[in-house]
C-alpha cells in the first residue's frame, strides 16, 4: 500500500497537471469551457490530500529535480507539499473555478475571450508554482509569473489610457520589490551557496536578508508606500480583479513571509517592522475606503486593509493566523468583486454607489451575496473572517506589542464596519437612484452557481479551516471577557454609527462630480509628480551643468583654445615683417638641404 506521503504527492501533482492540460490545445473553440472544467476537476482532485491531512495531522512531501551544477552549488527545482500548500490549493482552485465560470458570462462578447482564459489559467499556474516551491529559485519563477500576468490582465483593455497606465504602474511598483527579492537571492547564493528553504531557515538570520524579504513582500502585497497600484488595478476586467485580490497576486508577498517566518521570528527588528508596516497599511487603506464612491475602489482598498492585517499577524510571529486569514479572505473577496461586476453591468456600467440603490428588489441574489461578503469582511460572528480576523486582533491585544500599532489596527477594524455598511446601504437599500430603464438580469446559471459556491465558502470556510490549522495551537481562551469582545464591540458600534450617518447623507446625488477635494488618490499625484520632477530636474542639471562643463569646456572650445595657443605664439615670433630675416631663413634652409642631399 502506498504511503500517505505518496498519495498526497500524486494527487497534488495530478491536479496541477490537470489544469495545465488545456494549454496544450489553446486554439480549440471549446477552450474556455475546457479550462473551467479542468480547474473544477483539479479542485475535486485536490480534496483527497486535504482529507488525508485533516485525518493524519502533519503530512508533507517534497520532490527535488536537479537543474544544473554551478560547481560550488547546485540549482534544483524543488517542490514541497506541506500544510500551507495542501490547504491553499483547494481554496485557490474553488475560487478560480467560480471566477472562470462567471467569466464565461461576463466576457461572452469579448472577441479575445480564449486568450483571456489562457491568461487567467497561466496566472493560476504561476501562483501554484509559487505556493509549491521548495526553494527560492522556483519561488522566484512563480513570483515573476504572477507579476507579468497581472500586467497583461490589468491592461487587458489596452486601448484605454487608464488601463495601460494602471498595468505599467503595477509592474513598476512590483519591480521595486523584485530588487529586494534579487538582493536576498544573490546574497544567499554568495554566502550560503544554497537557495533551498530548509538550508536557508537553518542559517542565522541576517538583517539585510530580512529587509530584502520584507521589501519584496511589501510591494507585492501593496503595503503602505507601495499601495497605489492595487486600486489602479481596478481598470482591468472584474474577473481579473476578483482573481488578483483573492487568491493570487496580492497574497504572494504574505506567503513569502510565511515561508521564511523562522528567520523573522529570531529577529525582533524584522518583526517590529512587519507589525508597524501592517498596522499603518491597514489603517491607511481603511481610511481611503471611507472616502471612495467607486464600488470597485472600495473593495480594492478593503483588500489592502486586510493585507495589512495579515502583515500584523506576521509581525506578531503568528504566521499560521496570517495564512488562515488568506484562506478565508479569498472566498468573500472574490464574491464581493463578482457581485460588483454584476451590479455594474446591470446599472449600465455605472460604478458610483451614489447612483445606485434599491437593488435588493432587482438583483436579490447578488445583493444578498454582497451583504454576506461585506458582513464577513467586517468580522460578523460565525462568518469566515470572524474566525481569522478576531484571532489576529485577540492575539494583538494579549501580546506585548507597540500600543500605537494595536490602536491603528482597532481603528481600522471600526473603519471596516463603516465602509462595509456604507457599501451595503447605498447599493442595496432604500429606493433606486438610477435610471428606471435598466436591464437587471441575474437569471443565468453561470452567475448564480459561482455566487452560491462562494457564499457557502464564506459562511463555512472559517469554521472548517480553523479546526484544521489551529487545532495544534493554543488559543486565547483565558482572556478576560471585555478583551475577548473588543473587536466585536468596536465593529457593532461602528456599524450602528455608519447606519445613522448613511441615513443622514441619503440625498439626491449631486450632478457635478468634478471636485477632487475628497479624492484620497492625491498620493498618486504627490508621489509620481515628485519622482518625475526630481528625475527630470536631475537630468537637466546633469546635462546643462556637468555635461556642458565637462564636454563643452574641457573637451570643447576651451580645450581647442589651450592646445592651439602655444603653437600660435611660436609662429607669432617668426612673423617679424622684415625681408632681411625672411631671406636669411630661406638661404639657411637652402644650404641645409644642399648639405643633406
Amino acid at each position: 500500500m502506498p504511503s500517505l506521503y505518496m498519495i498526497v504527492f500524486a494527487t497534488t501533482i495530478s491536479s496541477i497537471a490537470l489544469i495545465a492540460a488545456p494549454l496544450m490545445n489553446a486554439k480549440s473553440k471549446a477552450f474556455c469551457l475546457a479550462t473551467k472544467n479542468a480547474v473544477k476537476l483539479a479542485f475535486f482532485m485536490s480534496l483527497p490530500s486535504l482529507l488525508i491531512f485533516v485525518s493524519q495531522g502533519q503530512v508533507s512531501s517534497s520532490m527535488n529535480m536537479k537543474w544544473f551544477d554551478l560547481g560550488i552549488m547546485n540549482l534544483s527545482l524543488t517542490t514541497q507539499f506541506d500544510m500551507y500548500t495542501i490547504i491553499f490549493l483547494p481554496v485557490a482552485f474553488l475560487v478560480t473555478w467560480s471566477i472562470l465560470e462567471f467569466s464565461l458570462w461576463y466576457m461572452q462578447i469579448d472577441p479575445n475571450i480564449e486568450q483571456f482564459f489562457k491568461y487567467l489559467l497561466i496566472f493560476l499556474l504561476a501562483m501554484i508554482i509559487l505556493v509549491c516551491a521548495g526553494n527560492l529559485l522556483l519561488l522566484f519563477v512563480g513570483w515573476e509569473g504572477v507579476g507579468i500576468m497581472s500586467f497583461l490582465l490589468i491592461g487587458w483593455y489596452y486601448a484605454r489610457s487608464d488601463a495601460a497606465t494602471a498595468a505599467l504602474q503595477a509592474v513598476l511598483y512590483n519591480r521595486l520589490g523584485d530588487i529586494g527579492f534579487l538582493l536576498t537571492l544573490c546574497w544567499l547564493m554568495k554566502n550560503t551557496q544554497s537557495v533551498e528553504l530548509p538550508h536557508i531557515l537553518s542559517t542565522p538570520p541576517q538583517t539585510i536578508l530580512l529587509i530584502g524579504f520584507i521589501t519584496a513582500a511589501a510591494s507585492k502585497s501593496a503595503q503602505f508606500g507601495f499601495h497605489p497600484w492595487l486600486a489602479s488595478a481596478m481598470e482591468g476586467p472584474t474577473p481579473v480583479s476578483a482573481l488578483l485580490h483573492s487568491s493570487t497576486m496580492v497574497v504572494a508577498g504574505i506567503f513569502l513571509l510565511i515561508r521564511v517566518h523562522p528567520l523573522l521570528s529570531h529577529n525582533s527588528t524584522a518583526l517590529t517592522t512587519c507589525l508597524c508596516l501592517g498596522a499603518l497599511s491597514t489603517f491607511f487603506a481603511a481610511s481611503y475606503a471611507l472616502a471612495q464612491n467607486d464600488i470597485k475602489k472600495i473593495i480594492a482598498y478593503s483588500t489592502s486593509s486586510q493585507l495589512g492585517l495579515m502583515m500584523v499577524a506576521i509581525g506578531l510571529d503568528l504566521p499560521y493566523l496570517a495564512f488562515f486569514h488568506i484562506s478565508t479572505h479569498a472566498f468573500f473577496k472574490a464574491m464581493l468583486f463578482l457581485c460588483s461586476g454584476l451590479i455594474i453591468h446591470s446599472v449600465n456600467d455605472e460604478q458610483d454607489i451614489r447612483k445606485m440603490g434599491g437593488l435588493q428588489h432587482a438583483l436579490p441574489m447578488t445583493t444578498t451575496c454582497l451583504s454576506i461578503g461585506s458582513l464577513a469582511l467586517m468580522g460578523t460572528p460565525f462568518l469566515a473572517a470572524f474566525y481569522s480576523k478576531d484571532a489576529i486582533i485577540e492575539a494583538a491585544s494579549t501580546s506585548n506589542i507597540n500600543s500605537m500599532a494595536l490602536l491603528l489596527t482597532l481603528v481600522a477594524t471600526a473603519f471596516t464596519a463603516v465602509y462595509s455598511m456604507r457599501l451595503i446601504y447605498f447599493t442595496s437599500m432604500m429606493h433606486a437612484r438610477m435610471s428606471p430603464v435598466l436591464l437587471c438580469n441575474e437569471n443565468d446559471r453561470r452567475v448564480l452557481n459561482p455566487l452560491a459556491r462562494l457564499a457557502a465558502g464564506t459562511i463555512t470556510a472559517g469554521l472548517l479551516i480553523s479546526n484544521t490549522t489551529l487545532s495544534n495551537y493554543p488559543l486565547t481562551h483565558s482572556m478576560p471577557t471585555h478583551m475577548k469582545l473588543t473587536a466585536l464591540i468596536i465593529t457593532v458600534i461602528a456599524f450602528a454609527i455608519a447606519y445613522d450617518l448613511a441615513k443622514v447623507f441619503w440625498t439626491t446625488p449631486p450632478m457635478n462630480y468634478g471636485t477632487k477635494k475628497c479624492d484620497p488618490s492625491f498620493l498618486n499625484q504627490v508621489m509620481h509628480r515628485s519622482s518625475s520632477n526630481t528625475t527630470l530636474n536631475l537630468a537637466w542639471y546633469l546635462v546643462t551643468h556637468l555635461t556642458e562643463s565637462l564636454l563643452m569646456k574641457k573637451l570643447g572650445p576651451n580645450y581647442i583654445e589651450m592646445s592651439q595657443l602655444q603653437p600660435t605664439k611660436v609662429i607669432q615670433l617668426t612673423q617679424t615683417a622684415q625681408i632681411k630675416a625672411y631671406l636669411s631663413v630661406l638661404f639657411i634652409t637652402l644650404i641645409f638641404v644642399a648639405l643633406v642631399l
